[in-house]
Parts: C-alpha cells; structure tokens; sequence
C-alpha cells in the first residue's frame, strides 16, 4: 500500500478523525476524485472484489481423486488382474480387472463433485457486494460498476443499498444498518457522520463507519471509501474463510490406515505363497498367477463403493431429521463430536420473543392479566407506536417485518388494548452508545414523543410518571423501578423502559423531561426440544459451549433455563476479554465443564474452535452469519443455519440444519455414531468372506488339489452378492444405548484387532470350514480321489466349484445376521426394524441362483449346477456357523456381567 496518503487498513485510525481531517488523510474532497487519479489508484490498489485465494487446478483435484493410496492399491491390483490375464486366459481375470477398474473412476467422480460443490463459499460472498454504485467525481454524480471504486471515492447510499466498501461517513440522514454479515447480530445499528469511536473498540463498533457487506435498513448518505477489495474487514472475513484450513474426517484416517494394512497384508501373504509355491516346485507362471490371485483375493474391492453408498444413506436419514449433509465424511465425523459450539438466537431459542412482565404505577404484573387495558394504557400507548416496523408480504400473508422484538411489543399491545393507526412523523434511531430509540407520530391531533430502550438510558431522563403525567419521579419511585427491573432481570427477561411526552406543534423532538410509563419484560423462549437435548449431549459425554454475541447476562439467563449451566460459577469470556488472552490462557479456561463466549467476533469464534481442536477435541460448530463462515471451515465439523443463514454460511459448513434447532444436531450425533459402528459392522462382514476365499489358493498350493475357487468367482462375492447386504448393515438405526455412552476415543480404530480377530480368525475360518466342506463333498459324490486331476471343463470340477461359491454366499447370508451386534444375539434384532436387509438378503440369495442354474450365469462364473442334495448339507453348515457364533457372544455376555454380581 502506498505511504502517499493514508487509506488505512486500520478503519479505527479513520474514525477518530474529523470530517475535513478524513478527507485529507485520503486527499480528496466533498467532489471526488478526478478521473486521472481514479485510474492511477485503480491501477495502485486494484479492483474493489473479492479475489479467490489461489489454489490447485481443477484438473489436479480430479487426479487427486484417483491417486490417493486405496486407489492406487486398487490400480496395482486392476493391472496384476490384466497381466494375468494375458499369461492365463479365461480365468476370469479380464473381467476382474475391469470390475475394479470401474470401482476406482465411479469413486474417483463421486469423490470429485463432492468436493467441487464444497469450494463456492467465495463466489456466496461476491453475492452480498453490489454491481453497481452511484459515486461522486469531479463534482459529478456518475454510475459505476463496484469493482471500479478506490479509496478517495465519494459514494452516495441509500436505504437498501449493500454497501461496497469500507467507508467514513460524512452525511447521514436516519441510517441504520444491519451489520449482521460482520458481526453477526441482527439488531439494526445507527450511523452518524459525527460519531465516535471508542478507543481500542472493533471496526464494526465504529457509529461513523460503513464497512463492505453489510447493508442500509433505512436512510441516507455520503460517504469516502478508505479500504477496498480484500483490504476491507468483508476481505479479510473472505481471506479467512478461504484459508481456514479444513480437517480430515476420522474415518478418511481410517480408510487411508486401512488401505494400508490391505496394501502391507495382500501383498506381504502373496510374497509368502510365491516362496512357498517355489519351494514346493510349481512353475515360476504358475506361481506368480496363484500369488497374483492372493493379492487380489485380499484386496476389499467392494469396501469403498460400499463406504461411499452407506454415508449417502446416512446423509438420507439424517435429510429426515432435519438436518442436511453436504460432505459425506461429515456423517462419520458426527459421530465423534466431543464439542458443540452453538449460537444462541434461533438454535437454543425461538427467536421469537413475547412479552412475559409489566410494570406501570409500583404494580409488577403478568402479561396475561385482564385487567391491564385500562391502568396501563399509557404503557400499552408507548408500546404499540414506539417502533420502525414496515408492512409486508411473509409468506403470502400480510404481516409486519423487522426486528422480533418490536414485533412482539406491537403485537402484545394491540392484542390487550388497540389504539388505532398513528401516523409517523420521525425518527431518532436506536444506536449502541445510546441504547434507546423514539419516534414522533401524530395521535389525535396531538404530536407526541414515544420513547424505549435500555432502563439505565431512559429512567435518567425521565422527571415524572403516572398516567396523566402528573406525579414527580422521586427517588422512593427509582427505587420501585429498580427493583423491578432486577425482578425481571433474575428471570431471565430483557427489560425495556417506555417514557414519553406531548409535543407542541412546531416544537423539535428531544429526549427531555419524559414521563416514564413503565417496564416490559420480553423472554425470546427456548426451542421446547433443547433441554432435553442439552440431556442427552450431558448424558453423552459431549460439551456444549454458547458461543454468541449477545450480552453476558442473556446468554447465562437463557444457559441455566435450558440446563446448560447449572453450576454457580460458570466461565464466562466476553469478545474483549477474549482478545487479550493468549493461546495457553484460552486453552485453559476451556478446561472450566461449564463455558458461554459473548459478545465475540468472527475472528475470535474462530479462536475458540483452534483452541479447542488444539486441546484434542473435535468441534461442531454453528453459525449463520458470513462473519461465521472462517469458523465453519475451521471445525471439524461446520453447522449452518438452514432458516435464518447465509449462503455463504451454508456454503462453508459440512451440514445444513433446515430447522435450525439444537436438537436436530443431537439427532444428527445420534446418526453419525450409528454410522461409525455401522461400517465396523459390514468391514466384519466384507472381510470375513475374504478367509473363504485365500483358503481355496492355499488348499491348492499346499496340498495340489483342484483349485476350489476361481477368481471371477471371487469377483462375484466382492461385487456382487455382498453389496446389498453390506449396505444393508450400513442402514442400521442407531441403537438408543449409543446416545449414553462417551464419545468414542481419539485414537479409536476402524480396523481393530479384535475386529480382525473376529473376521478373520473365528467367522472366516468357519465359513472356509464350511466352502470347503461343500466343495469336497460334490468332489466325493461324484468318485474322485485325491490326487486326481480334473480339466478346467470338467463337469464335475465346475459343480464343485460351484458348490464352494454357494456355500460362501449361503454362509454370508447368516453372516449378516450376526454381524448386526458384536455381542447381542441375532434374535434380539427384528427384521423390521432395516426392511434393506431383507432386500439384500432377497437379491444375494436371487444372484447366487441365477449363477447356479442359469446359462449365463454359468457362462459368465465358470458355473454348473450342482445335485440337489448339496443343499441341505449347505444349509445344515450355515445353521452350525450361527450356533457357534450365538455361543461365542453367549459367552461374551456372561464374562461382561460377572463382575458385577
């Protein structure tokens, strides 16, 4: 940036300036620039937009797709299948390799568009800064594209307008602006061209600045741009939402460890059976393709289809419940979430306020009592003109639109005494410093001052009370109305003061010597789901923290009501005191079991989700705002408000609540815990047929039998009748106990030891029991002996064959009953409670006929149909697996409770 005059990245140093002082500090005048030096600053400082941080190419994403380790484990074992393929024809390793050929580039695609959809969240930001801009340059008023403006610039602004540029005002009629996409708060405030500035406070604080993004809820202005493009706090805000790095989800640790281990055992057990065939004497072509067959047996070509296809349930599910997954890998994460960091306004509460308590005359009062119409009337008077609501359209229906609260005062005070329609004459706006606002309407031929706000900004300025106006407020009365503003206050109200004053016809409004009518408490209630859910993350082991800008004593109010805090000493951080603390006192405070974070700012949410995450939690954190987006990106998981958010909000989070209530993201944690043991259920079940399918090649070169099992056959188990059913235990519905139980550990496997045990060693080995037990018993009945050679072709060999194929897929079809619980029994799981797996069930048991008895399922599997007496003997195995199984978790069950008794 240029030292020849200063435009200031530091909006606070412009102001704390005069008007005349501003003006010089960026040599320009009341008449703009002229258009040479416009140019020359263009050219200086750039366009006035948001710029994209650069980053890898399209084209590198989409490769990234497909070279990430799985994927690379699956090219290694597609090209093994080909060369094979082309030493040995018609052993079925083509179509093997084509198979997972497709695998990789339907999952390389899928992968790819997901994140494509994820990276938009710059082009919802350029959405909130406008086209065009009306500006003021060499005394002339001219239309402007935006991105045209440089700092020195006059604009002119309006109500509706999105501001384009950070800027100082120098005329200001009635302005008010929503802020929201900076702070976060959805309260108009008012802007003046003589405000102050506080010292040390935030830009955005600042009555006498506009900054880029946020937009004019009423009046008018000029203004000088001092900051633009990325310079401005709405770039920095895009500059951290760009940048904030995203995490990678658990379960993408876990696929990537997996494929590892996949990686190190097929190949390491091909290695060993290469060096055994040699040993034993096989022919070096021979051994390489039974060694190629190993490897490829215990590559899991069906585990990330069917990991992919199990999140997109979920995300179905969950759609059902109310909230919206936009990144598969969120689904999983959910489920581990130790932390919640939640907005208050809409998610803990309605946001929808009502008025609970009145106080007029020393008389503290419910707002549901009759006989409030005529004793309080000026109260009700006060209440029903004293606010900036506009008519309009919600929803096809007419209504007023603005601020809740005001909402609910009109609405309350019409509904106990309507004082008919009163012209509005002006405005002294509602702003932060003064924390009250008044308005003049014209009400029987009378002009009269109605006035609101915070009970310490208006009681000062209040002489007299009563409904005529006629008795002195003395300080006995200021003790009355202190008490009841500390009745209301403990409860959890906010509490407004009403005063007002007659005016005579030419006299100028000013807030003086008011006549106080009295004190309305307003509740903005909690969802009636949230403290129940607060139960349930309690009983779950998972932390919720309030994270919002509102002020402290709201945020505990509505924190102890909804079960949050229930301690005497909560941690209650403001923003300012936020700001000053360093990394380590953060981390710290974050220890206290009970937290609410006020009045903070983009940057300082985003700090407390980096102190949290760096304290080993994983964060899911909600947000609406732009301003909230940096925060999104930066948590493991990001939550958006469906209702009331932002598209830039929504484009930078993992999941959309389209409710936006708490208790929709409980049920969300409830399905993503179900999710993780759901995949630990059906890697059980993929890998359990694996042993099945390795035994065949070792029973071959060990002990040169006929080969039991061909690879196409092997193709046909992977590929074919174990996707539904594995997706089948994918679609589980959570277990209600999930929800009582802590988050599951950091450092808790996907693929543990007992897993692997379970699978491999127990459930594997028995149904290779069994494969092989069908496939010898065909051989018998049919004469052969051992040491007896059979053609690839040979009737005898093909049904045999078959039978080892049917036994593993009958023995799958119990597998997946058991796979439903790693201790409960199978019978303590009704079939109706997942109708996909008597589906899958119906299809795998549907296929492995079709294989059997029909031609071109022989053609294609190498098959033949097998005497029928094979059956019985099949499914009398199948029922010994189950028995074994259901005694083993017996078992199981009786060790877990015995200590106890």
């Amino acid at each position: 940036m240029s030292g020849q005059f200063q435009t200031s990245n530091n909006a606070m140093h412009i102001a704390h300036l005069s008007i005349p002082a501003a003006l010089n500090s960026l040599r320009t005048s009341v008449d703009g620039l002229s258009p040479i030096e416009a140019e020359k600053r263009l050219r200086e400082y750039g366009h006035n937009r948001i710029e994209e941080v650069k980053s890898d190419p399209q084209w590198r994403r989409l490769l990234r797709e497909f070279t990430h380790f799985f994927a690379v484990i699956l090219w290694v074992a597609a090209a093994l299948a080909i060369f094979a393929e082309t030493r040995s024809p018609g052993e079925g390793m083509w179509q093997l390799g084509l198979a997972i050929l497709a695998v990789i580039l339907i999952n390389g695609a899928f992968s790819y568009w997901q994140e494509y959809r994820a990276e938009r969240a710059i082009s919802a930001l350029r959405n909130l800064l406008p086209s065009q801009v009306k500006v003021i340059r060499d005394g002339e008023l001219l239309t402007l594209a935006a991105e045209l403006l440089v700092p020195g610039d006059i604009v002119l602004l309006e109500e509706g307008d999105n501001v384009p540029a950070d800027c100082r005002l120098i005329e200001a009629s009635g302005i008010r602006v929503n802020t929201a996409t900076i702070t976060g708060e959805s309260l108009p405030k008012a802007r003046t061209a003589d405000g102050e500035a506080a010292i040390g406070a935030a830009a955005s604080d600042a009555s006498n600045l506009l900054l880029a993004g946020t937009a004019l809820v009423s009046g008018q202005g000029r203004a000088i741009v001092f900051a633009t493009g990325m310079r401005t706090e709405f770039g920095k805000i895009a500059h951290l939402t760009q940048t904030a790095g995203k995490s990678v989800s658990h379960l993408q640790l876990e696929i990537a460890r997996l494929s590892k281990l996949v990686a190190v055992f097929a190949t390491g057990l091909g290695l060993i059976f290469f060096l055994v065939g040699t040993l034993i004497g096989l022919p070096f072509w021979t051994n390489l393709m039974f060694a190629i067959g190993i490897i490829v047996a215990n590559v899991p070509e069906g585990l990330l289809p069917t990991v992919t296809l199990s999140l997109a349930m979920a995300t179905q599910r969950m759609a059902k419940r109310n909230a919206l997954i936009r990144h598969l890998p969120a689904v999983e994460t959910l489920g581990s979430t130790t932390v919640i960091c939640s907005d208050k306004t809409g998610t803990l509460t309605q946001n929808r306020m009502t008025v609970q308590q009145v106080f007029f005359e020393n008389t503290l009062c419910n707002a549901n009592e009759h006989h409030l119409g005529g004793a309080a009337a000026s109260l009700l008077r006060n209440a029903q003109y004293c606010h900036n609501l506009k008519q309009g359209l919600r929803n096809g229906m007419a209504s007023w639109l603005g601020d809740p609260m005001e909402v609910a005062l009109l609405s309350f005070a019409r509904k106990v005494q309507d004082f008919g329609e009163a012209p509005l004459l002006s405005e002294i706006p509602f702003d932060s410093q003064r924390r009250r606002m008044s308005v003049v309407v014209e009400h029987e031929g009378q002009h009269w001052l109605y006035c609101k706000g915070a009970p310490e900004a208006v009681l000062p300025l209040c002489t007299r009370t009563g409904q005529d106006g006629s008795t002195a407020l003395d300080e006995t009365s200021r003790q009355h109305i202190g008490e009841a503003q500390e009745r209301m206050a403990d409860q959890g109200l906010r509490v407004l003061a009403f005063a007002y004053r007659p005016l005579q016809e030419q006299e100028s409004p000013a807030e003086r010597e008011l006549i106080f009518s009295g004190l309305i408490g307003l509740h903005d209630p909690p969802r009636p789901e949230v403290p129940e859910a607060i139960a349930r993350c309690q009983s779950a082991g998972i932390k919720v923290i309030m994270v919002t800008g509102d002020h402290p004593h709201t945020a505990l109010a509505i924190a102890r009501e909804i079960g949050l805090v229930t301690g005497d000493r909560p941690l209650i951080v403001a923003g300012e005191s936020l700001r000053k603390m360093t990394t380590a006192q953060l981390q710290i405070a974050l220890d206290n079991p009970e937290a609410l974070f006020t009045r903070v700012t983009a940057e300082q949410k985003m700090l407390v989700v980096q102190a949290l995450k760096n304290k080993g939690e994983i964060v899911a954190v909600t947000g609406d705002g732009v301003n909230d987006a940096p925060a999104l990106k930066t948590a493991h998981i990001g939550i958006a408000m469906g209702v009331c958010g932002t598209d830039v909000a929504k484009e930078a989070a993992d999941m959309i609540l389209l409710d936006d209530n708490f208790a929709s993201i409980v049920n969300a944690i409830e399905e993503g815990r179900a999710v993780f043991e759901n995949i630990r259920k059906f890697l059980t079940y993929i890998l359990t047929s694996n042993i099945p399918e390795i035994v065949p090649y070792l029973a071959f070169v060990l002990f040169k039998i006929p080969l039991p099992l061909t690879v196409i056959q092997i193709l046909a188990v992977d590929l074919g009748t174990d996707m539904l059913p594995a997706l089948a235990l994918g679609a589980e519905r959570p277990d209600p106990a999930l929800m009582r139980e802590p988050p599951r550990p950091r450092d808790q496997r996907l693929l543990s030891w007992s897993l692997v045990a379970r699978s491999y060693l127990w459930l594997g080995a028995l149904q290779a029991g069994i494969a092989m037990s069908a496939y010898f018993f065909v051989l018998y009945l049919g004469g052969w002996h051992y040491g007896q050679t059979l053609g690839k072709t040979d009737p005898q060999y093909l049904q045999a064959t078959t039978a080892c194929l049917a036994a593993i897929v009958i023995a799958q079809m119990v597998n997946v009953f058991m796979c439903r619980h790693p201790r409960l029994s199978a019978l303590s799981f009704s079939l109706r409670q997942n109708h996909l797996l008597l589906l899958g069930l119906g299809v795998e048991l549907s296929l492995i006929l079709l294989i059997v008895y029909t031609p071109l399922g022989n053609r294609i599997f190498g098959t033949l149909a097998f005497p029928p007496a094979v059956w019985p003997v099949i499914f009398l195995l199948a029922l010994g697996f189950w028995v074994l199984e259901e005694l083993r978790k017996f078992v199981l069950r009786v060790c877990a409770e015995s200590p106890r008794q």
